[in-house]
């Protein structure tokens, strides 16, 4: 976090400083005309949601959007501080808070179809914290200069790709037969760190990913404009929901573990249904049984309308 706050300040000193001599790029309108930096603090509202081992649609599930449950997506909000280069390229800073949640439950309707994923009755949710570095890429100012086109005004609407680097913090948790939230990193359920399985090793909480996405942006005035933006972040980790791979030996919990500890241990591994109408083999509650798979890293997105304040317009000479 902090190497990422400190290149920040660093990349917007070093383009304030550089450009600050040759300001004027296009006026906005009949009053105002644009820095070649600007500067933009802003905030969004919108919806986050997970592609993970747990929910999804009948089948054997698929990858990414095709086996994702949109009604479950949750609230999420950040806040955010950018600089513009002639409205062409901006690095952006921004903090993101939500929740991701998914259940197997939601496949009820597709219970005989969903190769014992329903049978698995899992669930998850988790808070999401995460700060990120954003670049983002305006190909209408990228590739035409405005400034030297006095026939024509520059657009107000402007479409833009995003990619970056971003650290998040998670925790997986889930509800217990007492009706309460149990952290799950802690109780190891496929065998992470423990000495009967070396292959497994603990997941971390914290963590760095991608964002990766498309916006669009509108000017409403000289001061303000409004985004929407779809941003993905893809993960390197597949325990975003606390799921990955097969289940372990149950009796080995109690080498590790003992009173409530265990309890919920022997519990959240797998709240396997029975008598369901379908064949859940693939998914049985053994050694060997699959739980998850670990072939695809889990993921989160989210999709936010945003409203800037813009700083650096300056007025007509």
């Amino acid at each position: 976090m902090k190497r990422i706050t400190l290149l920040t300040a660093t990349i917007v000193m070093l383009i304030a400083s550089g450009k600050k001599a040759s300001a004027q790029y296009y006026f906005y309108d009949g009053n105002s005309y644009n820095s070649a930096v600007m500067f933009e603090f802003g905030a969004s509202a919108g919806i986050m949601n997970c592609m993970t081992d747990l929910g999804g649609k009948k089948g054997l599930g698929k990858k990414m959007a095709g086996d994702l449950n949109i009604g479950k997506s949750q609230v999420n909000g950040s806040i955010y501080l950018s600089a513009t280069y002639k409205e062409a390229v901006a690095l952006r800073l921004e903090g993101t808070w939500g929740t991701i949640k998914a259940y197997d439950s939601i496949m009820v309707k597709e219970k005989g179809n969903t190769n014992g994923r329903y049978e698995r009755n899992l669930n998850f949710r988790s808070k999401i914290s995460e700060i990120s570095l954003v670049a983002e890429f305006h190909p209408l100012f990228m590739f035409i200069n405005w400034s030297l086109r006095d026939d024509q005004d520059p657009p107000r609407i402007s479409p833009y790709i995003a990619a970056g680097v971003g650290w998040f913090s998670y925790n997986p948790q889930a509800r217990s037969r007492r009706g309460d939230y149990v952290d799950l990193q802690p109780l190891s359920l496929e065998g992470q760190g423990f000495a009967e399985y070396p292959e497994r090793k603990p997941y971390k909480l914290s963590q760095l990913n991608i964002p990766i996405g498309i916006g669009i942006r509108y000017e409403l005035s000289s001061t303000f404009n409004l985004r929407a933006e779809l941003l993905h972040r893809k993960l390197t980790t597949d325990y975003l929901d606390d799921v990955s791979t097969n289940y372990i030996n149950n009796a080995t919990f109690a080498n590790y573990f003992s009173g409530q500890q265990l309890q919920d241990a022997l519990d959240l591994t797998s709240n396997q249904r029975t008598n369901t109408g379908s064949d859940p083999s693939k998914y049985r509650k053994t050694e060997t049984g699959i739980r998850g798979n670990p072939n695809n890293n889990d993921s989160y997105f989210t999709f936010n309308i945003k409203l800037g304040l813009t700083f650096g317009r300056e007025g007509k000479r």
